[in-house]
């Protein structure tokens, strides 16, 4: 049974507080446009990089699959959390997209301590990026090519009836517009 408490005494009330480092306030951001698509081979690297560089083990990264966060030094033990250190930033990205075991890099972020070690988001982003020694500087938007298509998707043939592509889901199989939509 829930007990309402007196409004009358705020010190009554318990505060709730966040976690140390449970959450990271962004003090600068900005979206990667065009976002950054690495290929298996590089997504695998900069993942297994950024592990044998984990702030646990020495390093001032700690990767997840959300992104890779950027301390300024390695925590002292997994097990008492950051210490001293303290975290500067991080690269946002979305695993398995376009497809599989690609990552797809869409934002990055400074917090205020980043800032005032003069972090900027180029900055951490090149940082990351650094750990497989891919270039911040046009190279990336041209790597990788885009993913072929899935060859196992079933392409339905035309059908007598239709005249012309067969549809599915109310779409023209060639351009994916409703104009090629099929009666029956």
């Amino acid at each position: 049974m829930v007990q309402p408490l007196a409004a009358s005494n705020p010190a009554a009330i318990p505060q709730v507080r966040l976690k140390a480092n449970a959450v990271a306030v962004p003090a600068l951001a900005s979206n990667v446009r065009p976002a950054l698509v690495l290929a298996e081979r590089e997504s695998r690297q900069l993942i297994e990089t950024a592990k044998q560089h984990d702030i646990t083990m020495g390093g001032i990264f700690c990767v997840s699959p959300t992104g890779i966060q950027v301390w300024d030094l390695p925590w002292a033990s997994p097990d008492q959390g950051p210490g001293p250190s303290v975290h500067l930033g991080s690269v946002d990205w979305t695993y398995d997209t376009p497809v599989k075991h690609y990552v797809t890099i869409y934002r990055a972020m400074v917090t205020e301590h980043g800032i005032a070690a003069s972090e900027t988001t180029l900055s951490i982003l090149t940082k990351v990026l650094g750990l497989t020694g891919i270039p911040i500087d046009g190279a990336r938007i041209s790597m990788p090519a885009p993913p072929p298509r899935d060859p196992f998707r079933r392409r339905m043939s035309p059908s007598p009836q239709t005249k012309g592509p067969s549809t599915r889901r109310g779409l023209c199989l060639l351009c994916a517009c409703s104009a090629g939509v099929a009666a029956g």
